[in-house]
C-alpha cells in the first residue's frame, strides 16, 4: 500500500484542503485589500466592522464557522479556546468606536485562528510520521 492510499494520508489531504479553504476565508476577512502606498492590509471584517454595533456582530458568523471547522478537524480544546479568545477580543475591542476599527485591522483574529489550526494539523502530521 502506498502512502497516498493509507486512510491517514486521505484524512491529511482532506485536512489540508479544508485548511486551504479556511485560510482563503481568513484572507477575505482580514487581509484581502491593501491601502495603496502602504503595507496596511485589511479585509471584510475591518470594512463591515465600521458599521456601528451591527458590523462586529455580523462578523461573528464567519469567525465561528472557522472555529467550528477547526473542531470538526479534531483541534483540541486548548486550541479552540485560544481561537475563542481571539474572536472575543476582536468582538469586544472591535466594538469600541475608532480604536476598535484600528484594532480590527491590526489584530487579524481570523488569520491568527487559521495559523493556530495550521500548527495543530502540522503537529498531528509530525506525530503520525514518528
Amino acid at each position: 500500500m502506498h502512502d497516498d492510499e493509507r486512510p491517514d494520508a486521505a484524512d491529511e489531504d482532506a485536512g489540508n484542503r479544508e485548511l486551504a479553504r479556511l485560510e482563503s476565508l481568513a484572507d477575505w476577512l482580514d487581509t484581502r485589500f491593501r491601502i495603496p502606498g502602504t503595507s496596511i492590509r485589511f479585509g471584510l471584517d475591518g470594512l463591515i466592522g465600521l458599521v456601528p454595533g451591527l458590523g462586529d456582530l455580523a462578523m461573528l458568523a464567519p469567525a465561528f464557522y472557522l472555529i467550528a471547522r477547526a473542531a470538526a478537524l479534531g483541534a483540541p480544546l486548548h486550541v479552540l479556546a485560544r481561537m475563542l479568545v481571539n474572536t472575543s477580543l476582536d468582538l469586544v475591542i472591535g466594538a469600541i468606536p475608532v480604536v476598535g476599527d484600528i484594532f480590527d485591522v491590526a489584530f487579524k483574529a481570523n488569520r491568527r485562528n487559521t495559523a493556530l489550526l495550521a500548527r495543530f494539523l502540522e503537529r498531528k502530521k509530525a506525530k503520525r510520521i514518528r
